[in-house]
C-alpha cells in the first residue's frame, strides 16, 4: 500500500512543482509588467490577463498540494487529544468527503471546459490572449488531483487504523515548526 500511495502523491507533487513554477512565473510578470507601464508608458493587455491566467493553476494545482504536505486547516486542538484510531477515523472521513466533492466538482467542469473549447472562447478584450478554455481546463484537472490526493490519504488513513503505528507520512512535509 505504501508505494501505491508514493505513487499518487508523486504525481501531485510534480504537478504542485508546476504550481511553483508558475507563482516565480507570476512574480517576474508582474514585475515586468510594472516597469512597462510606469517607466515606458506600455501596458500590454495580453501580459496583463497572462497575470490573472497564471493564478489558475497555482490556485487549482496547489489545493492538492497542500493537501499533500499537510498545509491545509484542521482543529488541531482536539485532533491531537484523539487516540490514533480516532485520527485516523476522522482522516479516513475527511479523505472520504474531499474525494467525493472533488469528484463532482472535475465532472460537473468538464461540460464548461468542453463548451470552451467548442466556441474556441478567447478573451473579448482586444490584445487579449486565445485559447481560454486551456486555462479552464485547470478547474477538472486540478479537482482530479485533489481526488488523487484524497485517495492517498484514504489508504494512509485505512492503513493507520488497522495498524496505528503505520507510518504513510508524506515523504516531503511542509513544517513551520521550528526544532529546539
Amino acid at each position: 500500500m505504501k508505494s501505491v500511495v508514493h505513487r499518487l502523491e508523486w504525481l501531485v507533487e510534480s504537478l504542485g512543482g508546476l504550481a511553483r513554477l508558475c507563482i516565480l512565473a507570476l512574480v517576474l510578470l508582474v514585475a515586468t509588467n510594472v516597469i512597462l507601464r510606469y517607466l515606458f508608458s506600455i501596458g500590454p493587455v495580453a501580459l496583463q490577463e497572462l497575470e490573472w491566467h497564471l493564478v489558475s493553476p497555482i490556485a487549482l494545482l496547489g489545493l492538492s498540494y497542500s493537501m499533500k504536505h499537510r498545509a491545509d486547516v484542521r482543529i488541531d486542538f482536539l485532533y491531537e487529544r484523539f487516540p490514533a484510531r480516532l485520527c485516523a477515523a476522522s482522516d479516513l472521513i475527511a479523505a472520504l468527503l474531499t474525494v467525493a466533492v472533488g469528484a463532482i466538482i472535475a465532472w460537473l467542469s468538464l461540460a464548461y471546459v468542453n463548451q470552451a473549447y467548442n466556441l474556441n472562447e478567447g478573451s473579448p478584450d482586444p490584445g487579449g490572449l486565445p485559447m481560454r478554455y486551456l486555462l479552464k481546463a485547470f478547474i477538472p484537472l486540478g479537482f482530479l488531483l485533489l481526488v488523487i490526493q484524497g485517495i492517498a490519504d484514504s489508504l494512509r488513513a485505512i492503513a493507520r487504523i488497522h495498524d496505528p503505528a503505520t507510518d504513510l507520512a508524506p515523504e516531503n512535509k511542509l513544517s513551520t515548526e521550528t526544532s529546539a
